[in-house]
């Protein structure tokens, strides 16, 4: 990211990474261990946007985009609301619980 980041950012941006290679997933990588860095490029985007208080729709939106234009895939908005919904409870928790 090139930012030094608070340590609730941190922890942040880690659940994010895993919400997204665990969770949302939409070409099913999950479970594969040399994965693990296949969605870090959206990263940083969804964090921002999830620091940021986006609207949840406009974070499913990202999401779908990627999916349809970078992945070539359909967009999956179950999914993709659920991971929203992970995604801002992560942020609700450790902003709560992280100084």
């Amino acid at each position: 990211m090139g930012t030094k980041l608070s340590p609730r950012d941190k922890e942040l941006y880690k659940r994010c990474d895993e919400v997204l290679h665990y969770v949302w997933d939409p070409i099913g990588v999950h479970g594969a261990p040399g994965a693990r860095d296949e969605y870090c490029s959206y990263l940083p985007q969804v964090f921002a946007l999830v620091r940021d208080q986006a609207e949840p729709g406009e974070i499913e939106r990202y999401l779908a985009s990627v999916a349809e234009q970078n992945m070539g895939l359909r967009a999956n908005r179950d999914r993709d609301r659920r991971t929203v919904k992970i995604l801002m409870n992560w942020r609700d928790w450790i902003w709560k619980n992280t100084s």
